[in-house]
């Protein structure tokens, strides 16, 4: 073995020791609220990636979308693939500025909030994804109030995951997990169009 092989294999061994003595330490476990926002690209990429882990656990995994619904993805033709076992719910009707409409996109958030409502309260879902969530609790179609009450009333070891821009203060400090996604480059910007594959 080479000397920087050695050396290498010495310091993974220390790095070994302390991440063990780290885990020892970490004994809860719950079910989490976990939000993902931020204006980068991958909320919802990485909510699905949550997804399919739960999906090869077993679990039960509900998908409410509250602002997509209006056009095909390639993930819902995936995840019909799990009848009983996962529900995907694609109950918007489309972007805002599509939409033009503030009174029926209330409405159809408030439709969408009461299936996720009684997913999150219902012990036989191990995971809810809200996606978009947070545009809907931006622009006011929900009571943040409300939201908080119920994700603090959900089963003790499920989880829910929120998705979308602009996630409210209240939602921050109730979360387990939250990561802020950074967009550093958008081929949008670029003048390349959404993608199938990439974007839906």
């Amino acid at each position: 073995m080479s000397e920087d092989s050695t050396r290498h294999a010495e310091k993974m061994k220390m790095k070994q020791a302390v991440r063990k003595k780290i885990s020892a330490t970490k004994t809860v476990e719950k079910g989490l609220i976990i939000v993902h926002t931020g204006k980068g690209k991958g909320k919802t990429t990485a909510a699905l990636g949550m997804v399919c882990r739960a999906i090869g656990h077993g679990y039960n995994v509900a998908l409410i979308q509250f602002i997509k619904g209006a056009m095909f993805s390639g993930e819902k033709v995936v995840l019909d693939t799990f009848p009983g076992q996962v529900e995907m719910r694609p109950m918007g009707e489309g972007f805002t500025w599509d939409t033009q409409d503030r009174d029926r996109d209330v409405a159809k958030a408030r439709e969408a909030w009461e299936v996720a409502k009684a997913r999150i309260l219902d012990p036989a879902w191990k995971m809810v994804v809200c996606d978009e969530l947070n545009i809907v609790l931006r622009f006011g179609y929900l009571p943040v109030e409300d939201v908080i009450a119920i994700l603090k009333a959900k089963p003790a070891d499920s989880h829910v995951v929120i998705t979308g821009r602009s996630a409210p203060q209240a939602l921050i400090d109730i979360a387990d997990l939250v990561t802020e996604m950074e967009m550093i480059k958008h081929p949008f910007r670029s003048g390349v169009k959404a993608q199938p594959g990439v974007e839906f």
